[in-house]
């Protein structure tokens, strides 16, 4: 019995300890809003064994250090986008205004890719028309057609898009394609996957699962590769948040029609896209994408000044949160938000409740003008 006694004791003792440590870490890991910090002690302590597996499985950023190393590896050794012949970026700047010069300073901050003219954009009208316009381009490619989506479904506009890779990689055209091992598993665990491969379509997977088991203990299930971006040609790319599939979303249909946007521009700022895509297919494939990124342009031409911001495990966690703050702290006139998850932090919310508040009085200014005041 009193062998018993002790044994309950230590195990307590030792499960106390445990509880302590992990409120140590929530208190003391860096990068983590006040609210978020609050939120999880407060479930650690009201229900400490759900709330330590919950924050141990779910808590940090974690995609698994082999991961982390290999990403770190290519991006280090990736060229400067900026570095390629015929990429010139004071030559394919836009003169700038200087009241929005702070804010491409900002997305510079970010992945160090400079603004350039010389682009040109359209925003597509639906779904349907995005995929057929897709499909259209990677039917007239000439050299490569790079791909990288979320989710990726077997539906008609999924199989669309193969159909046209496949095509493209029979006139010899190189074909990269890439999706989430979770986002896309319907699309990976069926025959057209490996028919893409049976094509010479370069197909691989982005952060694979394997062992359901053993993942968690090697990084988060559910910090996943979310891009949707389409290079083609170093000239020609899409991006925005529209993933491959029919509007109908069949893994989801209740929620259907899915309304997303995507954007097809064509210029210099495709190379930045093809940046990104590089840094995601190498650490993934033994591949080397870094002469691709260092071919000459083709002459630019009149167009706007455009700028990508990639953010992903080696980017500062505040990075995206800076960006639209800054966006919303120099708002003037109008300030228009779309997005499907609504949960800013409180310097977000900050900044646009100041945005509004800005707006406000300068109506009461205007009207007293009117007035003659």
């Amino acid at each position: 019995m009193n062998g018993y006694s002790f044994f309950s004791t230590s195990a307590a003792l030792v499960l106390f300890l445990i509880h302590l440590g992990v409120i140590a870490r929530v208190i003391l890991r860096p990068h983590r809003e006040p609210a978020s910090r609050i939120a999880w002690i407060v479930m650690i302590i009201a229900l400490p064994v759900v709330g330590m597996i919950s924050y141990l499985l779910l808590g940090e950023t974690n995609i698994g250090r082999r991961r982390m190393r290999r990403i770190r590896q290519v991006l280090a050794s990736m060229p400067d986008v900026a570095d390629a012949p015929g990429f010139d970026t004071r030559a394919l700047q836009a003169q700038i205004p200087e009241r929005y010069a702070h804010l491409f300073r900002v997305g510079h901050s970010v992945n160090g890719f400079e603004p350039v003219g010389g682009n040109n954009g359209e925003l597509l009208p639906d779904s349907n028309a995005s995929i057929e316009s897709l499909v259209a381009d990677i039917d007239a490619a000439k050299d490569h057609v790079h791909l990288i989506f979320y989710i990726w479904l077997p539906d008609n506009n999924g199989l669309k898009v193969i159909e046209a890779l496949k095509r493209a990689a029979a006139r010899q055209v190189t074909c990269r394609v890439m999706a989430d091992a979770l986002g896309s598993r319907m699309m990976i665990d069926s025959g057209h996957w490996k028919g893409m491969s049976d094509a010479h379509v370069r197909a691989t997977t982005a952060l694979p699962i394997g062992n359901l088991l053993l993942r968690p203990l090697l990084g988060r299930i559910d910090l996943r590769n979310h891009r949707k971006i389409v290079v083609i040609d170093n000239w020609i790319t899409y991006c925005g948040s529209q993933n491959c599939a029919d509007p109908e979303f069949q893994i989801k249909a209740k929620y259907a029609p899915w309304v997303d946007a995507l954007m097809r521009f064509e210029g210099p700022i495709a190379r930045q896209n093809q940046h990104l895509f590089a840094g995601d297919w190498m650490a993934h494939e033994d591949d080397d994408l870094r002469e691709l990124l260092q071919q000459p342009l083709p002459p630019g031409g009149p167009g706007f000044a455009a700028q990508v911001i990639g953010t992903g495990p080696t980017v500062r966690n505040s990075a995206m949160p800076e960006v639209f703050e800054s966006l919303m702290y120099a708002a003037r006139r109008e300030l228009f938000i779309t997005t499907p998850y609504y949960v800013p932090d409180e310097a977000m919310q900050t900044a646009l409740c100041a945005s509004a508040y800005r707006e406000r009085l300068s109506r009461r200014g205007d009207n007293y003008h009117r007035s003659g005041a």
